[in-house]
This record gives structure tokens, sequence and C-alpha cells, in this order.
């Protein structure tokens, strides 16, 4: 098995399954990512990718932040890369996150209407999982 640049992070095995998720099914990610899109979503959005790209951007994880990013980029066209790269970024960002994607929808909701950048981030990853309900 090929050792990826992700692979010491805790959230890895999250990593892996929004790469193969995407692969496998992009329009699920085009469509959670429009489902949560409106002004506001996107205003929080903004704001918390700032608080992510912060909170990974050393030395440690700025090899995982590239490596995934590609790797999503190269998995799908760009509107389903769009949706994906903010809850990989998520997931370097923040160790203790993963279970956000496997949570009830209404409750990440919640969390990103009360500013939780990990929520806001990850909605879009949640809303496929449970649409999917599969894990790597």
């Amino acid at each position: 098995m090929t050792q990826t640049e992700w692979a010491h992070l805790p959230n890895a095995k999250h990593i892996d399954w929004v790469l193969a998720s995407l692969k496998a099914r992009p329009e699920k990610w085009v469509a959670a990512y429009d489902v949560v899109r409106n002004a506001a979503w996107n205003a929080a959005r903004d704001a918390a990718w700032d608080a992510a790209r912060n909170a990974a951007w050393d030395a440690a994880r700025k090899a995982a932040w590239d490596a995934a990013l590609d790797a999503a980029m190269d998995a799908a066209w760009y509107a389903a890369w769009y949706a994906a790269k903010d809850a990989i970024v998520a997931l370097i960002a923040y160790d203790d996150c993963a279970y956000m994607i496997e949570s009830e929808i209404d409750e990440i909701k919640i969390l990103a209407k009360l500013g939780d950048p990990r929520a806001i981030l990850l909605l879009p990853a949640c809303i496929v999982f449970n649409e999917t309900k599969e894990l790597v």
C-alpha cells in the first residue's frame, strides 16, 4: 500500500474516504455543495476556510495539504473538487472533527449556524456521507 502525505494525520481515514467518494460520486459532492450554498453560508465558509488554513499551515501539515488537494483535483471535475476540498482542509487542520462527517446533518447545520468552522467546512461531506452511508 502506498503511503500518502497525510497518512500520519489522525483523520487520514476520513481524508481517504473523501477522495474515494469524490472519485466514485462527484455528482453527490456537487449536489451537497449546492444544498448549503447561500450568501450567509458563503461568508461563513470564507471565514472558516481562513481559520482552517491558518490552523493547518505548518511544516508538518503543508505537504499533506498540497498532496490531498492535488489528489482531489485529480479525482473529479472542478465543481466537485471545490466541494470536497473544504472537507479535506478541515480534516487536515482540525484533529477533532472527523466525527462530524458521520453525524446527523441537522446537528452539523446547527453547529455551522453557530459559527463552528469545522462544521461549516464539513457540512457537504456530512450530507454526502449520510446519503451514501459508507466510509473507507
